[in-house]
């Protein structure tokens, strides 16, 4: 497993790479999550590529990029457990010359939910992935599902620019209470993170309600506002019922595929979780 930090001796050395090309992009502090999509990189790839880079751009002002969890040697011990040919560590000087002034926006998915709450995110999510898919080349990316709005983005920008990459969705990985598992988790003080369980318990019984044959958006945000504001620690950032693919809020009944996702607070810790489902599928 080689450590390469500069982008002329990675195009160097990809030169010589032949077959598919695995590339699991990650901002470190790596988890089970994390972990589970290098897994499947090295299931469906020759070669796998990790990245570890925390890119500026995509925190918004007052977010927590100071503080965001960074621990690079725990990363590359358990890296080191899995068939990966490359880490691609570059620092903010190699990804943004000075005076840097290109960006890469999708103008449709990413006004709506996450885009709402943080208006300037996804423009850095496009374009540091547009630049490391630029430099890594691969012929895959692997994504977890627990971004659900920003994998749709990326396989929206892939199909637009024309990147000859397949993106591939992962599912996502909990901790033992249903928690979604985030690196920001580590903000999370023991018993805090016991209490934060209480989203996928809020999504887990919507889904039974729609599988029972709820169909009104409503009745499912208030069963999940409802749960969820029984935890004292939990604050609501917003619940969504929205159209899968569009990601277009339904406001009365619900058809079709559809994503239900939330974003909460635990402090000043932002936590997001979602599911999908398909009315037209037995769950």
């Amino acid at each position: 497993m080689q450590i390469i930090s500069s982008i002329e001796e990675f195009r160097k050395w990809r030169k010589d790479i032949q077959g598919s090309l695995g590339f699991v992009p990650t901002m470190g502090a790596l988890h089970k999550g994390h972990l589970s999509l290098v897994e499947t990189s090295n299931r469906m790839c020759d070669t796998t590529i990790v990245s570890i880079y925390v890119n500026p751009t995509q925190f918004n002002p007052n977010e927590d990029l100071d503080n965001y969890p960074r621990d690079l040697s725990t990363d590359k011990k358990l890296l080191k457990n899995f068939s990966i040919s490359v880490v691609f560590i570059p620092t903010d000087d190699i990804m943004y010359q000075e005076n840097y002034s290109t960006f890469v926006g999708e103008n449709r998915l990413s006004k709506q939910l996450e885009g709402k709450s943080r208006p300037t995110h996804f423009d850095g999510v496009t374009t540091i992935v547009t630049k490391l898919f630029n430099i890594i080349q691969p012929s895959h990316a692997f994504f977890g599902e627990k971004d659900a709005q920003q994998i749709r983005i990326i396989q929206k920008m892939v199909t637009d620019l024309n990147f000859p990459i397949e993106i591939v969705s992962c599912p996502i990985i909990r901790e033992a209470n249903g928690l979604a598992m985030s690196s920001r988790n580590k903000y999370l003080s023991r018993k805090t993170r016991e209490n934060a369980g209480i989203i996928n318990k809020a999504l887990e019984k919507a889904k039974q309600q729609i599988k029972e044959g709820e169909i009104s958006s409503q009745n499912i945000r208030d069963l999940i506002t409802k749960i969820i504001s029984s935890e004292p620690l939990a604050k609501i950032d917003y619940i969504s019922i929205a159209d899968n693919k569009t990601l277009i809020e339904l406001e009365d009944e619900i058809s079709g595929d559809i994503l239900v996702s939330v974003a909460i607070f635990f402090g000043q810790t932002r936590l997001i979780d979602n599911f999908s489902v398909s009315l037209n599928r037995k769950l």
